[in-house]
């Protein structure tokens, strides 16, 4: 039998090593007590997160639990990475991502009838991404591949469902922000560096 300071300093550093959601029930094996007390630590946390001063935040995501920087660090998250190589998801994969959320399942034919556009690099993208994945065949001729969002899109963008999924011009709004925003930083500094 834990302690509960220690089981909580124990789940919280497992929720800090993990790359993907953990379930209560997954979280309860590992520490060996019971999902009532678990849920109850987690609820604390929870709590203990909210607090101002923190740079982290508990969150319920795609059926789990995940931490989660505070939205006043990510911008400085963004950069740090941006510096060392990793992007983000272009226009195309973004919109081709919309897209697919918001209609699935949808087959390439239908995206690209949507986008106007051949979407096949941002499809692969998105793909190689596991933030969508093939969900079945439509039937007809030829049978298309179906695409749908993955847990790993839940967990991308901090979503418990896709119920939680906003309005479709709200995501739009915030996609054009975010790229503008993104575009913005890089601009800066290549005029830094130059």
């Amino acid at each position: 039998m834990l302690f509960p300071e220690d089981l909580r300093a124990i789940l919280e550093g497992i929720l800090f090593a993990a790359q993907e959601p953990l379930e209560v029930k997954d979280l309860a094996r590992l520490v060996e007590c019971s999902e009532e007390e678990v849920a109850a630590v987690l609820a604390k946390m929870e709590k203990e997160y909210e607090q101002p001063g923190r740079g982290l935040t508990l969150r319920r995501v795609a059926g789990g639990y995940q931490l989660f920087a505070k939205p006043l660090a990510v911008p400085y998250i963004e950069k740090m990475y941006r510096r060392n190589g990793s992007s983000g998801l272009s226009r195309a994969a973004l919109e081709t991502l919309a897209i697919i959320a918001y209609r699935q399942p949808i087959t390439r034919s239908e995206i690209e009838f949507i986008r106007g556009v051949k979407s096949d690099r941002a499809i692969a993208t998105l793909l190689e991404k596991k933030l969508i994945q093939e969900v079945g065949r439509k039937e007809g001729v030829g049978r298309p591949v179906l695409f749908g969002t993955t847990k790993e899109f839940l967990r991308y963008f901090g979503l418990e469902d896709l119920s939680q999924l906003p309005p479709l011009e709200e995501f739009a709004q915030a996609a054009e922000a975010s790229l503008a925003k993104e575009n913005a930083v890089e601009e800066n500094e290549g005029k830094r560096e130059s």
